[in-house]
């Protein structure tokens, strides 16, 4: 049996150092830390080949008295707290006093501090853990640390360092979370003699937004603020437009301290999941003052880990937040159409910037009042206000079957409305009475580009155009493309409208709305569709009968393991009711343990998706201007239940760029 012995200091130092120190990008971290509690507000790191053989950190903080410099590099030796009791109300990014000791443990350091009380400051050189010498010399107000040569005593960790590339790669995006925490102090990161980041510091989170990510993300953001007693939350977050397929771009500092919080993921993903498309992740840049008495951030030793006092009320107020933001904004993606040939014909030119519609201004004429709409019926009659009636609340039937087919044993009548009349408009080569237009030299890209970075956040929905009720009496429907895509042309736009998405977000939140009012629509089935179920499908039958029951069926025991469904929703009626009913059934029973609310939504989500009008159908004018009206009535208009956007745009001028009118 081997001796139990106790280790020395210096094995002690270069173990826990481990914990610390994993790579470059964690001295960089911990040294940036330092610098922000010192009060900096500007901070330049320069690293080669990756940091691994050369890091210089330099800051204009209020530096370390002389007295104090080799007493910074004691383990647990720190100026931020000095009782356990104060880490509840820890404002500083460094508590625990390991970071210089660590570093110092794997690494050659130098540092040169002055502060403002004296003459000349200090040089201190430590290698390993062990101190080689210190002196006076002349230095500016403030910090600059020199580490070379990471891991040079522990080869062990160093063969585990990636190359200087990829270590580079991660200082840089430490560097850019680190700006966007803190846009109050200007950062600047040179990477072998390059600079590959400098921040102003003028305290514009938006300016440093459009500085790291560029111009598309910087112009598709959504301002957030929300607060009460114990946490405000500020910052901006994403249009479903600008969404990535990980992770990567979710960003939130709480405290000023940039973390990886579950909870917070969950809030923001489940905020974003009526607006954006399965396995995609949103651009969030989040803010979080929370007072140090609900947090623990005494959890990880590199403090990327914390905990909540209530978790729940964290969670429910950024879920919330993002939903209400979203709801409350404009989501239509607008298409760019790019010209390749002309970036060579026209080398010095640059593409204007796509302004958003709420800051588009009117260039041109009004468009005419009047409304006409295409009859795509091959008998060009209109379909009577039952049948019209009858396919917004029923959908469409199976293959083959036209909704007017399908539901005239059902039909009910409409309120007493308008329906504008359809007239086929066929445009000619020149309107009357306008001249043809010369090519129009396009503006200046430069304003238009500043105008992008810094443009104000979307006005609430009903204020916008093309969302609003005036907007419905001016909009005109030309038609429909691919048997598909219905085109709408409002204000010097083309709107472009997925049926069967549009079809399925307007059936989708239609039977949302009857649940939560308890408003339940059956159609009776003639003859009973009679299901035979196994025992583990009875056991399920009886435990969610209260949720079949609301969403509209009507099943009841038929005998032995036998089962009557008599009534089914009425989007349902007349596609493939056994199966559905069948497949939800079999969704409860691989997922048991899951939330009972969000099963329900998504299976309503699939009957609404199969219940909905398909591609390739032929719908009629009205009944498309009818789905249309409906659907911008919606709350959040631009999104299938599974993500996929209904609506999206073509502004005029793009348009005319294509065909050579703006040059």
């Amino acid at each position: 049996m081997k001796n139990i012995a106790v280790l020395d200091q210096n094995t002690i130092d270069k173990i826990a150092a481990g914990e610390v120190i994993e790579r470059p990008a964690s001295i960089v971290k911990e040294l940036v830390e330092n610098a922000i509690d010192a009060g900096a507000n500007a901070i330049t790191v320069e690293i080669k080949e990756g940091g691994i053989s050369f890091i210089r950190i330099t800051d204009n903080g209020e530096g370390i008295e002389t007295s104090q410099v080799p007493l910074a590099f004691l383990r647990h030796a720190t100026s931020k707290i000095s009782k356990v009791e104060d880490l509840l109300n820890v404002a500083s990014l460094g508590f625990r006093g390991e970071a210089l000791s660590s570093i110092a443990a794997v690494c050659q350091v130098e540092l040169i501090t002055k502060t403002a009380g004296n003459l000349m400051g200090c040089r201190y050189l430590i290698e390993g853990g062990t101190e080689k010498g210190m002196d006076e010399i002349g230095a500016p107000e403030g910090t600059t640390f020199l580490v070379r040569n990471i891991f040079y005593n522990t080869p062990a960790r160093k063969k585990f360092l990636k190359s200087p590339m990829t270590e580079a790669g991660y200082i840089s995006d430490l560097m850019e979370r680190m700006a966007l925490s803190h846009p109050e102090i200007a950062f600047k990161f040179i990477n072998n003699n390059q600079t590959k980041l400098h921040t102003s510091g003028n305290t514009n989170l938006k300016d440093i937004i459009y500085g790291i990510y560029g111009r598309d993300i910087a112009a598709n953001l959504v301002e957030i603020h929300v607060e009460d007693e114990d946490v405000s939350i500020d910052g901006f977050i994403g249009k479903p437009v600008i969404s990535r397929g990980n992770r990567n771009y979710e960003n939130y500092f709480i405290n000023g301290r940039y973390i990886k919080s579950s909870i917070i993921a969950k809030a923001i993903e489940d905020g974003y999941k009526t607006f954006m498309m399965q396995h995609k992740y949103p651009f969030t840049a989040l803010q979080f003052t929370v007072d140090g008495r609900i947090l623990d951030i005494n959890v990880h030793p590199t403090k990327m880990e914390l905990r909540f006092a209530d978790g729940q009320k964290m969670y429910q107020m950024l879920y919330h937040a993002v939903k209400q933001g979203l709801s409350h904004r404009e989501m239509i993606p607008e298409v760019s159409v790019k010209d390749e040939k002309r970036k060579t014909d026209v080398p010095q030119m640059k593409k204007p910037s796509a302004i958003p519609e709420p800051f588009e201004k009117n260039r041109r004429e009004q468009i005419r009042e009047e409304r006409s709409l295409y009859d795509g019926e091959k008998k060009g009659v209109l379909p009577t206000p039952k049948e019209i009636d009858a396919f917004m609340k029923y959908g469409s039937a199976g293959q083959g079957t036209s909704p007017e087919q399908m539901m005239k044993p059902y039909l009910t009548e409409k309120k007493p409305g308008t329906l504008a009349r359809v007239s086929a408009e066929i445009p000619g080569t020149a309107q009357e009475g306008r001249a043809e237009a010369e090519p129009v030299k396009a503006p200046d890209t430069g304003e238009r580009k500043e105008e992008a970075a810094h443009a104000q956040p979307a006005g609430r929905q009903m204020e916008l155009k093309f969302l609003s009720q005036e907007s419905a009496r001016e909009h005109r429907l030309i038609g429909q493309v691919f048997g598909t895509y219905w085109l709408v042309e409002f204000n010097e736009k083309l709107y472009i409208i997925d049926q069967h998405a549009a079809h399925e977000k307007v059936l989708y939140e239609r039977t949302m709305k009857n649940l939560e009012n308890k408003e339940f629509t059956s159609q009776q089935l003639s003859p009973p569709m009679i299901l035979t179920l196994s025992m583990q499908e009875e056991e399920l039958l009886k435990r969610y009968m209260e949720h079949f029951t609301r969403l509209g069926f009507e099943i009841s025991p038929f005998g032995g393991r036998e089962y009557a469904v008599s009534a089914v929703p009425a989007n349902l009626y007349g596609i493939a009711q056994r199966e559905l009913f069948l497949e939800m059934l079999d969704g409860m029973a691989e997922q048991p343990g899951r939330v009972q609310a969000e099963m329900i939504n998504e299976k309503i989500a699939s009957m609404s998706c199969k219940a909905a009008v398909k591609g390739n159908h032929q719908m009629s004018a009205a009944e498309a201007d009818a789905l249309i009206d409906e659907l911008l009535r919606l709350e959040n208009p631009y999104n299938c239940p599974h993500g996929r956007p209904t609506i999206i745009s073509m502004t005029k001028y793009e348009m005319e760029k294509k065909f050579k009118r703006i040059v």
